[in-house]
C-alpha cells in the first residue's frame, strides 16, 4: 500500500505527535508498504530522512496548552499540491487536521481516501468553537476518523461532530524494555532511590513545580533520594524553582536522546508524571511501564486510563504537591508494591506495542479504500483563487522519493 503521512507540527522540535508519525512511518515501512511524511519544520536542512518532503516553515500558535504550528498560503498550498499528485497515495493520513497547519491544508486541496487522527484533549478551544463550522466541508472529506483517547474522541465528536475509533499512541516495547541503565544510575542497584521526570519543564501544564515542591516531602523521608529530569527548557529558570535546598537532590540532563531517555526509564525507581491538563494520551507513562518503572502520576483522565484506573501505577490528584509527595515517598518505601505495580505496567504496555496498532490502523485504512482501488490526488488549481499553481513562483518543494 502506499500512505502518505502529514505531520502538522515542525519535524525538528520534539513532541507527541511528531514522534506518533515517526513510529508509525518506520513500522508501517518495516511491514513492507511504501510510506511518506510531508512535515514542516523550521529549517528544510532538518528534513534529512529521503521518506520526508519539507513542506515549509511554520508560525507558532498558542493552542491545548502548547504551541501548534500555523502554516497556510500559497508557497504551502503549492507544495502540498505537488506532493499529493507525485505520491499516488492510496490513502493519504493526516494528523491535527482541525489545527491551522499542512493537515488542514491536505484536507482542502486532496482528494480520495482520507485518514485522520485527533490527538487534542483541549475542553474548550476558541480556534475550533470559531473555525468549526467554516473548516467542516474540508472536513467532512475525512472518510475515517481516529483518536488517540476517549477524551480526544469527544472533543472531535463536540466541535466536529461525526465519530472516531479509539487507538491509543504506541510504543516500541522492546526498545524500552531492553538495555542499559544510565551510567551511574540503576535501579535495584542499592543506591539511594532515584525518580524521573521527562518532559518540557518549563511548560506549566506539565507540572514540574508540583513535583519539586513533593520532593521536599520525599527528601524528609528519604534523605538520599535523587531526582532525574530530563527535556527541554531554561535551565537557569529551572535552578531557581529548585532553590538551594534542593539542588543536592536534582540532576539536569536537559534534552535527551531516545535513547537515553530509555535508559533513564530503565534507571528510575519511580517514574513521576505530575502533569495539570491539556494531555489527551500520555506516552511517557506505556514507556515508563515498557521499561520496567513503577508509575506515579497525576488524575488526568487521560492518565487514569492508561493506568487501567489505578491497577497499573498510583494515581494522585492533580496540583496537590502535599498529595504527590506522600505518594512517592510510601512507593519508594515499598519495594514489593514497586515491583507489584512494575509487573503490572509491563503487561499493560504490552498493548500499546506498534506492531499491535500498526495493523489495527492498516485496518481503518481497509475500510476507506474505493472498491477496485483508487489514487489520492490533489483537485484541479483553478478550485482555489489565489492560490498559484505547482510549479509557478510558488516554488515547487523538494520531493525526497523513498528508497525501496
Amino acid at each position: 500500500m502506499r500512505i502518505g503521512l502529514v505531520c502538522p507540527y515542525r519535524w525538528d522540535v520534539p513532541g507527541g505527535v511528531q514522534y506518533h508519525v515517526r513510529d508509525l512511518a518506520g513500522t508501517l515501512r518495516g511491514m513492507g508498504h511504501h510510506v511518506e511524511v510531508l512535515t514542516p519544520a523550521q529549517h528544510e536542512e532538518s528534513v534529512t530522512d529521503p521518506w520526508l518532503t519539507f513542506a515549509g516553515r511554520t508560525v507558532p500558535v498558542p493552542y491545548n496548552g502548547s504551541m501548534a504550528s500555523l502554516q497556510f498560503g500559497p508557497v504551502s498550498a503549492a507544495r502540498v499540491r505537488r506532493w499529493l499528485r507525485e505520491g499516488r497515495f492510496d490513502v493519504v493520513h493526516v494528523h491535527e487536521p482541525a489545527t491551522p497547519s499542512v493537515s488542514l491544508l491536505v484536507c482542502m486541496i486532496a482528494t480520495g481516501p482520507i485518514v485522520a487522527t485527533f490527538h487534542a484533549a483541549t475542553t474548550r478551544s476558541k480556534w475550533l468553537a470559531a473555525v468549526g463550522p467554516m473548516a467542516r466541508p474540508w472536513l467532512e472529506k475525512i472518510s475515517g476518523r481516529i483518536a488517540v483517547s476517549d477524551f480526544a474522541r469527544r472533543v472531535q465528536v463536540e466541535h466536529l461532530g461525526g465519530d472516531a475509533v479509539i487507538l491509543p499512541n504506541g510504543v516500541h516495547v522492546p526498545f524500552f524494555a531492553e538495555g542499559p541503565a544510565l551510567p551511574g544510575f540503576g535501579r535495584g542497584s542499592g543506591g539511594p532511590p532515584t525518580i524521573g521526570f521527562v518532559g518540557r519543564f518549563d511548560e506549566p501544564r506539565k507540572g514540574l513545580p508540583v513535583l519539586l515542591q513533593a520532593m521536599r516531602t520525599v527528601v524528609r523521608a528519604h534523605p538520599g533520594t535523587r531526582l532525574l529530569i530530563a527535556g527541554r527548557g531554561d535551565a537557569d529558570q529551572l535552578w531557581s524553582m529548585v532553590g538551594p535546598d534542593l539542588r543536592p537532590h536534582v540532576t539536569l540532563l536537559g534534552e535527551v536522546s531516545e535513547a537515553d531517555k530509555a535508559a533513564l526509564l530503565r534507571s528510575v525507581d519511580v517514574y513521576c508524571a505530575p502533569n495539570l491538563l491539556g494531555e489527551s494520551f500520555g506516552v511517557i507513562l506505556i514507556e515508563a511501564m515498557a521499561a520496567g518503572a513503577p508509575v506515579v502520576a497525576s488524575d488526568l483522565d487521560a492518565f487514569v486510563r492508561v493506568l487501567d484506573d489505578g491497577a497499573a501505577g498510583v494515581v494522585v490528584r492533580r496540583d496537590d504537591p502535599a498529595a504527590l509527595g506522600q505518594a512517592l515517598s510510601d512507593l519508594l518505601a515499598d519495594p514489593g508494591r514497586r515491583a507489584e505495580l512494575a509487573a503490572r505496567g509491563s503487561r499493560a504496555a504490552a498493548r500499546y506495542d506498534w506492531q499491535v496498532l500498526a495493523r489495527r490502523i492498516l485496518a481503518v485504512y481497509e475500510t476507506v479504500l474505493p472498491p477496485g482501488g483508487g489514487v489520492v490526488t490533489a483537485a484541479p488549481d483553478h478550485d482555489f483563487p489565489g492560490v498559484p499553481p505547482t510549479g509557478t513562483a510558488a516554488g515547487p518543494p523538494r520531493i525526497r522519493r523513498p528508497r525501496r
